[in-house]
């Protein structure tokens, strides 16, 4: 599961043209936090799931790989 999130996480900054440092400020984190997300080092807290859907305008579903 943490493999699939951290995939859908660096699928998405990469749709958006965002390098990780320009993703992180939009969600207020780290170049480095941003990173081991999508390593699968570490996963969003709630807190940032939820910034995620609201700045890009997903489903916490999607970002969380529970639908496509």
């Amino acid at each position: 599961m943490y493999k699939k999130i951290s995939q859908r996480i660096k699928d998405i900054r990469i749709e958006l043209g965002l390098s990780q440092s320009q993703f992180g400020e939009k969600l207020f984190v780290s170049q480095d936090t941003v990173s081991l997300w999508e390593l699968g080092k570490s996963l969003p807290s709630t807190e940032y799931v939820i910034r995620l859907a609201t700045e890009f305008e997903l489903s916490a579903d999607y970002i969380l790989c529970l639908e496509n």
